[in-house]
């Protein structure tokens, strides 16, 4: 008999704020800006991506450019970010850290520190009335010029009292080196942020390296192509640096063919932290408790197993020591009820 895997407490720490979007929401906005979706976004069901090509990666950031662009008003993201703390406790997490990047929302919100301060006054909202712990990772564009990266970082480190907890790059890790970045970096890091860059998913071992290196990471967004070099495996388990790994969003960008193939026994058993996320439900179809799911029913991970995976996402969070410990306590707990 198996416990329910959403009653078990747990921090999602690989959250991207458009594809955290519900479908529902996204057809309702669209109707209201009279924005046409493509019908990618319409049927009901999650698209068909690969992303491994340069073209797949193009398909998928204009879906997601599409979402964006119906998120028009404070009130817009006001909804996004309720909706998503709904479904994060409907999912038994306790502590979210959802990232953004603002530059991308600023053109419609007034310019960038609007954008930010709209964006933090709905995690506020939300946390509030969720009473779900709720903070944010600001994320710079590796597309973009690395100058743009520092004056992000400069402003993330401004508003840490205002619930910025973190520093992110995300975007295609094949395109600009991690290096380019190390100054934005060093300047969310000395501002006492997280440093959380994407690495290891479309790019294989050495982007993980890179984001260890160059940018001084805590965590990997993704990391799961480190499984292929077991030195660089040695490194992350002796950092205990935590690696953000979201199963499902591997599969649906041909990362891997199937959920059986994506590496999660090689880095538990290597000892590498990690924290399994949904990074864009919007377009892959599944949330938070469907990748323990996922690990429980390709993987053949036991409850105790489930719940080691949920006490490394609490560890790898930002979330303050109550909150960890009102956590951990809750997994000890789950663990102590008899299965169903």
């Amino acid at each position: 008999m198996e416990r329910d895997v959403r009653l078990l407490p747990k921090a999602h720490l690989h959250l991207h704020f458009t594809g955290s979007m519900r479908p529902t929401t996204l057809l309702e906005l669209a109707d209201k800006y009279g924005v046409r979706l493509p019908e990618a976004l319409t049927g009901g069901e999650p698209p068909r991506l690969r992303a491994t090509d340069e073209r797949g990666w193009f398909r998928f950031q204009r879906l997601y450019d599409i979402a964006r662009s119906c998120l028009r008003a404070p009130e817009d993201i006001q909804r996004l970010v309720r909706e998503t703390a709904q479904e994060d406790v409907a999912d038994g997490s306790g502590w979210l850290e959802i990232q953004v990047d603002p530059t991308s929302y600023a053109p419609l919100l007034g310019g960038l520190i609007p954008a930010i301060e709209i964006i933090l006054d709905a995690v506020d909202s939300a946390a509030r009335e969720t009473g779900l712990g709720i903070r944010v990772v600001i994320a710079a564009n590796r597309m973009k010029h690395p100058l743009d990266a520092r004056t992000l970082a400069r402003l993330a480190v401004r508003y840490a009292d205002r619930g910025v907890v973190g520093f992110g790059l995300s975007n295609d890790e094949r395109r600009g080196m991690a290096r380019d970045f190390d100054r934005a970096f060093a300047i969310a890091r000395e501002g006492g942020l997280l440093a959380a860059p994407h690495g290891g998913e479309l790019a294989g071992p050495s982007s993980v390296r890179d984001c260890l290196d160059d940018l001084d990471a805590a965590r990997i967004g993704h990391g799961v192509r480190a499984a292929e070099d077991p030195r660089l495996l040695r490194k992350l388990a002796e950092r205990g640096v935590t690696c953000e790994v979201c199963p499902a969003s591997n599969v649906a960008l041909g990362v891997y063919e199937k959920p059986a193939d994506v590496p999660l026994r090689t880095l538990f058993e290597a000892g590498v932290p990690m924290a399994l996320g949904a990074d864009d439900p919007l377009l892959f179809g599944s949330r938070l408790a469907a990748q323990y799911e996922l690990v429980r029913r390709h993987h053949a991970f036991t409850d105790e197993e489930l719940a080691e995976l949920a006490r490394q996402s609490v560890r790898g969070s930002a979330a303050p020591p109550d909150v960890r410990a009102r956590l951990l306590a809750g997994v000890d707990d789950w663990l102590a009820e008899p299965a169903a």
